[in-house]
């Protein structure tokens, strides 16, 4: 462990504490600073704090008093067609269900986790994977990694609301907006079903600027992220990504 207390030189060639932990499979990065946050983390005996980097060939890490071993973990992705009603969560007491639940046990015994998640009502692409720095490139708000979503509304879309979504507002402390809002024929104007780009995407975007204009979502439903489209997968089936599908999913 990097310590200038300790008169020690930080070394930047090692990996942050939660870096270490997501190249693992054990989390996301997220995930780990909370786990860091938490004290749930020791290194050599020692909990530390956010921003510690550590030498995986000589430090003794722990979580919750259990030793980390620093060993090969391949890498997987898979591309989930999530049903509704299904929660994108490894635990949640009161999820009906979870995402994980879908997966065969082969897979359901991996330390997997969501690179991006969609609430219960959607449904749609999801990412499911044990590569931390997968996960944390999927969701870094500067990677504008372009989601499209296939979304259903009620009543149809007025004319005045359409610069409004897209020049976005202050809507619970937050600002929010929309990419880009379209349709098949280009003019989404009076129609009921959208397509609807984010390159960033807060909490349940999309329903808070629909639901800000008095706009109910009968369907909200993922159909791509970056150039991966979901295709023909089943409601409630998956597949495992190959490598050049996993770079379809960055902007070149």
């Amino acid at each position: 462990m990097t310590d200038q207390k300790k008169g020690k030189t930080s070394n930047h060639d090692f990996p942050k504490l939660q870096k270490f932990l997501a190249n693992l499979g054990l989390c996301s990065r997220r995930k780990g600073e909370e786990w860091i946050l938490s004290g749930s983390v020791s290194v050599n005996g020692e909990t530390v704090k956010l921003g510690c980097r550590i030498n995986p060939e000589k430090d003794v890490v722990k979580i919750n008093g259990k030793r980390i071993q620093a060993k090969f973990v391949e890498g997987i992705a898979l591309m989930v067609n999530k049903p509704k009603d299904y929660t994108c969560s490894n635990q949640d007491e009161h999820a009906k269900n979870l995402i994980f639940e879908l997966l065969e046990a082969k897979h359901r015994k991996l330390r997997l986790f969501c690179a991006g998640r969609l609430d219960v009502e959607s449904q749609g692409l999801v990412i499911l994977t044990n590569d931390g720095n997968l996960a944390h490139r999927l969701t870094h708000p500067s990677m504008m990694i372009r989601k499209k979503y296939q979304v259903e509304i009620d009543p149809p879309l007025k004319k005045e609301h359409l610069s409004i979504m897209l020049s976005g507002f202050q809507e619970g402390g937050e600002f929010i907006k929309l990419d880009e809002v379209r349709a098949k024929n280009g003019n989404p104007i009076g129609l009921r079903k959208l397509e609807v780009i984010l390159c960033h995407g807060k909490k349940r975007e999309i329903r808070r600027v629909f639901a800000f204009l008095k706009y109910k979502i009968v369907k909200l439903r993922r159909i791509s992220i970056g150039g991966l489209r979901l295709g023909k997968i089943p409601l409630g089936q998956y597949r495992e990504l190959t490598n050049k599908e996993i770079d379809l999913l960055f902007p070149k």
